[in-house]
């Protein structure tokens, strides 16, 4: 009985405590012409659990630090500019939500990242319905747990100096990323010691880099995301148990870019995504046991480049179109599998009509072969002799690898469902 009333005792205590937290919360009004005519003043004004509105306006917002537990909401846009002072904002609260500003002009720095927004040490902070122009850095969440970055638009610099990357995690977790539009950084997402994250819906396009990068970042998943038009594609590397599934990588052309650049990935799935026109749709280079599914590899220069030192990797179900190389690699790939796939090189037939071709399709040409130890020889690309040597190579193998080799070769391709 004692128990039972120490316990009811604590939990009305509590109730009450709630109670005159939530009754005590108070609005602050922040505009031009007011008392109260920066976001400064009002967070020094403010205490925990408050909301402060800022009206529309422009405002010098350098180096604003919100260390308390607030809801800053921006009516009509209000744009908080730094004018290249300094850093925009600096959360360093928890539960803290940041919705509906324009942010821009942080300093750029060649030893300090400063950025629009960014949150250190802190945790349940929401980022949302921002436009961040000219930053060096966009959000940068740095030892943060439990965030949600969601609808913001980021635009940097468009330049190579002075860019940051668009919306960083460092050292983080359980981190949501949504719905955001990210170009003219460095990195439009970057990733690094990151666990247990979301990524899903966003557009990243034409950044000076990367549209996505990141290292030593597992259990992470990537859905219904677009990468297009980055000056080096995406590069994933150092992380496992990864989930790139629903997305596109497209149009990122030139040398040694590639749609999608994978180095020492283990026990991922590579589902349902779109490659098209890329230089090199995929690059594996240490990469063990992962699977690649109804992926679609369309208009690429080479579908797949994949090393020798790549293991247990299993591609089934994927279609292979319009590609001038399905297959490159630089030894024998004996312990990785190709089944189930559709090649629209292959020229074999189906006599039993079951939809499976009735003779191996090897997807390694020798001019792919010949490529990868002479590249000038590209321009011989199309000729005659190349399309000679192609199908004699095909009929009496010697030069490409016999162990890679798709034993049910499709007739038709899959269909495959790509939002």
């Amino acid at each position: 009985m004692v128990d039972k009333r120490i316990k009811f005792t604590g939990l009305f205590l509590m109730l009450i405590g709630l109670f005159s937290f939530i009754v005590t919360a108070k609005t602050i009004i922040v505009a031009p012409k007011t008392k109260i005519t920066t976001l400064k003043a009002a967070i020094a004004l403010a205490k925990n659990g408050d909301t402060i509105i800022v009206k529309k306006g422009t405002y010098l917002s350098y180096n604003t630090i919100v260390d308390k537990q607030v809801i800053i909401l921006g009516k009509g846009k209000p744009i908080l500019d730094a004018q290249f002072k300094e850093e925009v904002i600096t959360i360093t609260a928890d539960h803290v939500k940041l919705d509906g500003f324009i942010i821009r002009n942080s300093k750029v720095g060649d030893l300090r990242d400063f950025a629009g927004i960014r949150v250190f040490q802190a945790d349940y902070v929401t980022i949302t319905n921002n436009e961040l122009i000219k930053n060096f850095f966009g959000i940068y969440l740095s030892d943060v747990h439990h965030a949600t970055v969601a609808n913001n638009k980021l635009s940097g610099t468009f330049t190579t100096i002075k860019s940051g990357n668009g919306i960083q995690a460092w050292k983080s977790d359980n981190i949501a990323i949504y719905k955001n539009y990210i170009t003219g950084h460095r990195d439009g997402i970057y990733f690094e010691f990151v666990q247990h994250s979301k990524v899903h819906q966003n557009i990243s396009e034409k950044n000076m880099r990367y549209g996505l990068h990141f290292m030593f970042s597992s259990d992470n998943e990537f859905l219904y995301n677009t990468f297009q038009s980055n000056q080096a594609g995406i590069a994933v590397m150092y992380s496992k148990r990864i989930k790139m599934m629903h997305n596109h990588f497209n149009e990122n052309w030139g040398s040694s870019i590639y749609g999608l650049l994978l180095k020492e990935i283990l026990d991922s799935r590579i589902e349902d995504n779109t490659f098209y026109k890329n230089t090199s749709a995929i690059f594996m280079e240490s990469c063990n046991r992962n699977k690649f599914t109804r992926n679609s590899f369309l208009n690429n220069g080479w579908a797949i480049r994949i090393l020798s030192n790549c293991e247990d990797n299993t591609f089934l179900a994927n279609n292979f179109k319009g590609n001038s190389f399905d297959v490159t690699t630089n030894g024998e790939l004996l312990e990785n599998k190709f089944s189930n796939n559709y090649w629209d090189k292959y020229e074999g037939y189906d006599l039993n009509k079951n939809g499976i071709g009735d003779i191996p399709y090897r997807p390694i040409s020798l001019y792919a072969q010949i490529i990868e130890r002479v590249p000038q020889s590209v321009i011989l690309m199309r000729s005659f002799i190349v399309n000679l040597l192609d199908r004699v190579e095909r009929s009496i193998p010697s030069i490409t690898p016999l162990s890679v080799k798709d034993n049910n070769p499709q007739m038709k391709p899959w269909k495959i469902l790509s939002k």
